[in-house]
């Protein structure tokens, strides 16, 4: 399914961008803005990705099966809230690293993925994104 997202950052060298799916941006940008809490790991979460650390508590991979090559989570207060926004990883023009804010997945309830959880993650695996 082709979509659309919008660049919200990039990193300094230009090689690694964060994005927003357009159809889900006011309810990404409405959890993330909501307290300074949520803006600081946010904040967190985006300097892990863009200076290309790792960082499996709070940004890891999400690839259970083949339906969801390259689909990754931000994990915002582990072992509280819980909840996830997935995230599509692809490459750009010049091989740029873009990572899509995709769906925000509120009180992850288990350990373990759930079959919403499962079927959100090969969802958002099949999304094919124009970046504007």
């Amino acid at each position: 399914m082709k979509r659309v997202c919008e660049k919200v950052v990039q990193s300094h060298d230009g090689k690694v961008s964060i994005c927003i799916d357009t159809l889900n941006k006011d309810e990404i940008l409405k959890y993330i803005l909501q307290d300074e809490r949520h803006k600081k790991i946010w904040t967190f979460i985006a300097e892990i990705i863009l200076g290309r650390y790792q960082n499996r508590e709070v940004y890891d991979k999400e690839e259970i099966n083949s339906k969801c090559r390259h689909v990754t989570a931000m994990k915002f207060f582990k072992g509280q809230e819980n909840d996830r926004i997935y995230c599509k990883e692809v490459r750009g023009i010049e091989g740029v690293m873009i990572v899509v804010a995709a769906v925000l997945h509120k009180r992850k309830k288990s350990t373990g993925l759930s079959q919403r959880e499962i079927t959100i993650i090969e969802t958002v695996g099949g999304y094919d994104y124009e970046i504007q």
